[in-house]
């Protein structure tokens, strides 16, 4: 059975949930002075169960914009080294359960959420967001690419950043979303109660278990000790 199998990847309900319980526990036990261990711990955790990709992507947006939030929460506190811990706890929890989360492929997560029969409407709306910033991203790329390949300068300058960057992007994100729209209705989604069948289902597998309890361990500890 697949339940015995080690997989790399996590199960896509097994990652959110994974995901929403470091942040809630990140955000709740802020201030406890074992959580920045907790935090390093669930760091390399993920690492071993093929998040690694996501957490080096976050590596530095969390040093960047957690050490600047540490900061001014130490300043305002009058030199309070807690206050400053404990916003780095707080900002390590919320990427932590990003770098979970963006492991999770779109179409295994709506693989999931439709073997659970969960509504349509939110099935497709999980898609759409998990697709969209990657697609973002891409888009991004591609018009400060024809802006170089044209010679249009800096976005620095004002003008240039509203002719040459943000119109070129609105058009390119109009067309994509009426693209989707007609790539959603020829593939048959709908949002009214249908049949529908799953080409290639998602199982749970025994490594999940193990990251969960892995997770829920680490928790204990950090409350008890």
């Amino acid at each position: 059975m697949s339940f015995f199998k080690f997989k790399s990847k996590l199960y896509p309900l097994v990652a959110i949930f994974g995901s929403l319980f470091l942040i809630i526990f990140g955000l709740v036990l802020a201030r406890n002075e074992n959580l920045p261990w907790y935090l390093l711990g669930a760091f390399v955790w993920l690492c071993l169960f093929g998040c690694a990709k996501g957490c080096l992507k976050v590596l530095i947006p969390f040093i960047i914009f957690g050490g600047a939030f540490a900061g001014i929460a130490y300043a305002s506190a009058g030199g309070d080294t807690a206050a400053a811990v404990s916003m780095l706890n707080r900002f390590g929890a919320l990427f932590l359960g990003a770098a979970l989360s963006m492991s999770v492929a779109a179409v295994r997560m709506t693989r999931s959420l439709s073997e659970v029969h969960m509504p349509r409407a939110i099935t497709l709306g999980m898609l759409i967001s998990m697709s969209f910033v990657p697609m973002l991203k891409g888009e991004v790329g591609r018009v400060r690419e024809a802006m170089r390949t044209r010679g249009a300068g800096s976005v620095l300058n004002p003008k240039i950043l509203y002719r040459a960057f943000l119109v070129p992007f609105v058009m390119r994100l109009v067309n994509i979303s009426d693209t989707l729209a007609l790539s959603v209705e020829t593939r048959g989604f709908t949002l009214g109660p249908s049949l529908y069948t799953i080409y290639k289902k998602e199982y749970p597998a025994l490594s999940d278990v193990l990251f969960l309890l892995g997770l829920l361990a680490g928790a204990v500890l950090v409350i008890v000790l």
